[in-house]
């Protein structure tokens, strides 16, 4: 997947990493070791965004913080910690990045002649199958 936003925030440093013993595959090992990688990111206290950035990401991401004001993001799809701890950073800056983009302005635009015809034309078919519905008058 490429990303089509070219200013790309660095902020695996700010992420407090927590690790747990995860659910799924992983045979003994699952019992043991401690795969489940949590990812924490205080946005209010960060130093790489913005106070605009930092609002946008409030705002936008408020589901995903917790009432602490942490960014929350767990994985536990592969098998190695490492693995895990790759995909919490990926997926945190994936979010990042989504909510900072700026969405483009919708332009409204008039429908075309000959949509308009056609809808007419639609509209006095149906009242013509309505009107051959109708009981007939003596």
């Amino acid at each position: 997947m490429a990303h089509q936003n070219s200013m790309k925030i660095d902020i695996t440093k700010e992420i407090i990493f927590q690790t747990a013993r995860s659910g799924g595959k992983g045979g003994q090992n699952v019992n043991k070791v401690e795969t489940m990688v949590e990812g924490y990111f205080l946005v209010r206290a960060s130093s790489v965004l913005t106070e605009q950035q930092k609002a946008v990401l409030e705002q936008k991401l408020a589901g995903k913080i917790n009432s602490d004001g942490f960014l929350q993001v767990r994985s536990q799809v592969h098998r190695s910690q490492l693995a895990n701890k790759q995909e919490v950073v990926r997926k945190m800056q994936d979010l990042i990045a989504q909510a900072l983009k700026k969405e483009k302005k919708r332009i409204a635009t008039k429908p075309s002649k000959g949509s308009k015809e056609k809808r007419i034309e639609s509209k006095k078919k149906q009242g013509q199958i309505k009107e051959g519905r109708k009981k007939i008058q003596h």
